[in-house]
């Protein structure tokens, strides 16, 4: 099963096999215990790369209870370096299965990876990596698209780049430069971008550009990573999508961080975990790998309440706080900060104080609710051990295409009518409202991780790039966008040859 998970592809979440689960008492098996991901290959290059560990006992059944945090070690090193720049966590998601994260600020010709139990290696351990081996800051693109994506795993389409690009059967890049930046250029924050020879260029329009620096940082990412091919678009850097729906000749593709009911923009992933992708284990605290070490208590223990926190920057957010008040027992909503609705404090505080977003998950029911577009939390809700109670909505991310309501999630009324009814429903079928939180937990893990990210912003731009009818220019007023330089740890490009691998 080892060989065909390295050699096909796993599930990039907690795989399930046909084996009984292990009694409470059982012990990882060195001999037994499987190991896989994409952290144990060399051409798969991510801020911070990953693998799995499922412990499973000497009878072949799979843990799942935690076996202890530090039931597994993991060392990283190189056969020409004595001491390695790798930063490891060993994170256990208490299920029975450990994710391993380890983030590189060098590039070696070779990486050794051990995985041990009491010292005894673990599965297939060590794991060689033949180099080079770069990472992330690495200006080493993999020239052919499609031998990255095969690397890489990529699903062949996405649902939600289908729907969006049927829109624009055709793309004037010329015609866009005119007209988009005269339609939109005055009023909104834009980006203009060009991809040319695998370099960026960008225009910036509006007066607040300032979250230009998640999109350049995305570009810079992914073209050190694999060739993108030529391509011209618009970023709209506000919060509202701005194509609206409505009969036009005048339509024109702009790319959003969040798609809506009402309009016709194409949708990336957010910022935030756009963000989140590229600092984890650097910068941020909150990403889709901290959050499965970090889901509090075993579901039996969670307080059997539906909980949120937040600002007040949508009118169902009062609704939901006022319902709190008078059903305390069974709502805990609160707003920890006032903006939009401050003449209203004093009907819907006081406010309360700042909650660990981990904190969350000491409640089984987590309620999902629009702020100013779609809430960005969904990913890490879902990735969490308590089940989501999602509030339907005419915005969405990237991926709501692919959650199912009573599959993903319990869905709620957006007028939150039918919010008390469901928590009910929840606490009468206690057990198929975990399996809705399992099933929610594993579409995280197994769609909204970094590679998967990656895998989404190339495909977009693949797709969108042969709809094109005209060549992307640099045009006017567009700058380079420079590559950081690395001057302690320069990488020196190398790309193994096919008599390299045999």
């Amino acid at each position: 099963m080892l060989l065909s998970c390295l050699l096909l592809g796993c599930s990039l979440g907690l795989v399930t096999y046909a084996t009984p689960e292990a009694p409470a008492e059982s012990v990882p098996s060195a001999a037994h215990t499987l190991v896989w991901g994409p952290g144990l290959e060399t051409d798969i290059v991510l801020p911070a790369r990953f693998f799995f560990i499922q412990a499973v006992d000497g009878s072949g059944r799979n843990l799942t209870s935690s076996p202890g945090e530090k039931t597994f070690d993991v060392k990283i090193s190189s056969s020409t370096e004595q001491f390695a720049r790798i930063w490891i966590q060993v994170l256990d998601r208490r299920d029975g299965s450990f994710l391993v994260r380890y983030r590189m600020y060098a590039s070696y010709t070779d990486l050794h990876i051990q995985v041990l139990l009491k010292e005894k290696h673990v599965a297939m351990s060590p794991f060689i990596l033949p180099g080079p081996v770069h990472h992330e800051g690495c200006d080493c693109p993999q020239p052919s698209g499609p031998a990255w994506e095969s690397s890489m795993r990529c699903p062949v389409s996405f649902p939600q780049i289908e729907l969006d690009l049927a829109a624009f059967p055709r793309v004037d890049p010329e015609r866009n430069a005119r007209e988009i930046p005269q339609r939109f250029g005055q009023r909104q924050s834009l980006c203009h971008y060009t991809v040319k020879d695998n370099k960026v260029y960008i225009k910036t329009m509006g007066e607040h550009v300032g979250f230009r620096i998640f999109m350049d940082a995305l570009l810079l990412s992914l073209t050190r990573k694999v060739r993108v091919p030529d391509v011209e678009f618009f970023v709209n850097l506000g919060d509202w999508p701005l194509e609206k729906r409505q009969a036009s000749d005048r339509l024109h593709p702009i790319f959003s961080w969040c798609g809506s009911n009402q309009t016709w923009d194409i949708v990336m992933p957010t910022y935030d975990l756009t963000e989140s992708v590229l600092e984890t284990m650097g910068r941020v605290s909150l990403d889709m790998m901290s959050v499965q070490s970090n889901t509090g208590v075993p579901w039996d223990q969670k307080n059997a309440t539906a909980f949120w926190r937040g600002r007040d920057s949508r009118k169902e957010r009062l609704e939901l706080v006022k319902l709190s008040r008078t059903h305390p027992d069974v709502v805990d909503a609160a707003f920890t900060n006032f903006f939009f609705f401050k003449h209203d404090e004093a009907l819907y505080g006081p406010l309360v104080k700042h909650v660990s977003f981990f904190d969350f998950f000491k409640y089984k029911y987590q309620i999902n609710v629009d702020g100013t577009v779609a809430a960005y939390r969904l990913p890490y809700l879902l990735a969490g051990d308590s089940v989501v109670m999602k509030l339907d909505s005419g915005y969405y991310e990237h991926f709501y295409n692919e959650l199912k309501p009573w599959t993903h999630y319990i869905p709620v009324r957006a007028d939150l009518g039918d919010l008390l009814e469901k928590i009910q429903w929840a606490k009468d079928h206690d057990q198929e409202a975990r399996d809705i939180g399992v099933a929610g937990q594993q579409f995280a893990r197994n769609n909204l991780m970094g590679d998967r990210i990656f895998c989404y912003y190339y495909k977009l731009f693949e797709k969108y790039a042969e709809l094109q009818v005209a060549e992307p220019t640099v045009r006017s007023g567009m700058t380079l966008v420079e590559q950081p330089s690395d001057d302690l740890f320069p990488c020196a490009c190398q790309r193994r040859t096919v008599k390299d691998e045999l």
